[in-house]
């Protein structure tokens, strides 16, 4: 069974006046099909619009479809009996780690999810311990969560979801709001937990170099599913990827670039060494 099954989903933000009639009706996702199967790290890329951060609000059932049908763990977000069960299925981490820290001290907040879900006081802080030690955040736990870096409040955030056991955790353009050395840290985080810690990734971003470790990706524009397969398949297509307002990884481009110039370099070039292989290849 997929972790999760989205089946022609659409979704209309309507706006209405102050008698309530009809204004605008802006359709932000227009009949998205994908599956995400267990323990598979999936990104979504798209532009400022795209939908992806609609979709993102679907999977924890935040947003209910306009059309069309969205499962998380078997479960269909449309029956309200379901929330729930979903919700601690599909952990969210969002883009401003201060949205969901609310205690003043971290392991008090990484504690609070399991503490509402009625977990025993002894289990919850072997979960406050596992958990932070999984982000690598264990030093900190008696640290304000006010006095740490944005990268090191977004790793207490997704710690937070982690004490809630969840089977998937969706990352809504987690790193938005950092710097470099921030981005990497919830990045390498984020991998860490899914390649140890089987958890399935869903992740949504506009940084490119963020999803070449994807198992796959998908590309949005106005709503729609426009390309999809691994980054190596996706970034082949650079001139495809940019017509929806989107660019590759810096050694994606280079490699692209020297290709153009009619060097023997392969398509879809995702790392620095994989290019320095290249052209030492070439030297031979």
């Amino acid at each position: 069974m997929e972790m999760i099954k989205v089946r022609d989903l659409a979704y209309e933000y309507i706006r209405r006046d102050e008698e309530g009639n009809v204004e605008s009706i802006n359709r932000a996702i227009d009949g998205v099909s994908l599956d995400v199967k267990r323990g598979d790290f999936i990104a979504i890329l798209g532009a400022n619009g795209s939908g992806k951060s609609t979709l993102a609000k679907h999977i924890n059932a935040i947003l209910y479809p306009s059309e069309g049908t969205v499962w998380v763990n078997g479960l269909s977000t449309a029956k309200e009996d379901n929330i729930w069960e979903i919700r601690r299925s599909a952990g969210m981490v969002f883009q401003n780690p201060d949205n969901q820290i609310i205690s003043s001290v971290v392991e008090d907040d990484v504690g609070f999810g399991p503490e509402n879900l009625g977990v025993p006081t002894k289990e919850i802080w072997q979960r406050v311990e596992d958990s932070l030690k999984a982000v690598g955040m264990l030093e900190y736990r008696k640290h304000s969560p006010n006095k740490l870096s944005g990268g090191q409040k977004q790793r207490v955030a997704i710690a937070g979801i982690m004490a809630m056991k969840p089977e998937c955790i969706v990352l809504d353009e987690p790193t938005a709001m950092l710097d470099p050395d921030g981005r990497k840290e919830v990045i390498d985080t984020v991998l860490k937990l899914n390649r140890e810690e089987k958890i399935t990734i869903l992740l949504i971003t506009h940084h490119m170099d963020e999803v070449i470790n994807a198992d796959k990706v998908f590309v949005m524009e106005k709503g729609k599913v426009v390309m999809e397969g691994t980054p190596r398949e996706i970034f082949s297509r650079v001139d495809e990827i940019k017509k929806y307002r989107l660019d590759v990884p810096q050694v994606t481009e280079l490699g692209f670039e020297l290709r153009k110039a009619g060097l023997d370099i392969p398509e879809g070039i995702l790392s620095v060494d994989e290019l320095v292989e290249a052209l030492v290849r070439l030297k031979m």
